[in-house]
This record gives C-alpha cells, sequence and structure tokens, in this order.
C-alpha cells in the first residue's frame, strides 16, 4: 500500500548537472521579463509624460497641484511656479507637485 504512494523518479536528476540549473535561471529570467512589461514601463512612460507636462506649462493654465489645490500658473521659473488661487493670494509651489490640469477633468 505504501509503495503505491511513493512517487519513484522516471528519471534521476543530478545536482551537478547543468539541465538540472538552466530551469531556475529561466524562471528568474521571465519573472524579471513580467516585471519589466507590467511594472516598470509603465511607470517610466508615466514619468515621462509628466515631466513633459510639466515643462510645457505656460503662463495661464489652471492646474492641480499634489495638495489638491486648484490655481492658475501666474510665473514660471525653473523649479517653482507662482499659482494664483483665489482673488489675491498667491502661492509659490514645487513644480513636480503640479499633478494635472483642470482640462483632463473635463475629459
Amino acid at each position: 500500500m505504501f509503495n503505491l504512494l511513493q512517487a519513484a523518479d522516471s528519471v534521476p536528476v543530478n545536482p551537478g548537472e547543468p539541465q538540472a540549473n538552466y530551469s531556475f535561471f529561466i524562471m528568474i529570467a521571465l519573472m524579471v521579463l513580467v516585471l519589466w512589461l507590467f511594472i516598470w514601463r509603465p511607470e517610466s512612460k508615466r514619468r515621462k509624460e509628466m515631466q513633459q507636462f510639466r515643462e510645457g506649462l505656460k503662463k495661464g493654465d489652471k492646474i492641480i497641484t499634489a495638495g489638491g489645490i486648484y490655481g492658475v500658473v501666474k510665473e514660471i521659473k525653473e523649479k517653482t511656479l507662482l499659482i494664483e488661487v483665489d482673488g489675491n493670494i498667491t502661492l509659490r509651489i514645487d513644480k513636480n507637485m503640479v499633478v494635472a490640469d483642470t482640462s483632463d477633468l473635463q475629459k
């Protein structure tokens, strides 16, 4: 009865054999490929699009900051923006904190 439950290897595998190690490397390579296709590549593409959006900002654009503040661009410097929030209220923010254009919300 116990002989039926025990599985016997039909082909003995030697750990020192080079063929036994290939499957491990193939699986690791496939995992890295899947990570690249579904995580790293789309994230890199999204990051490039955001960088182009931030570089293309001009005076008068309506924007949304990472903190959820809506404003209109009044002045652009190398790393900062001056935005008008309401009336005479202006804020100086880092360019990297701009996450969207309000025209994107209307689409």
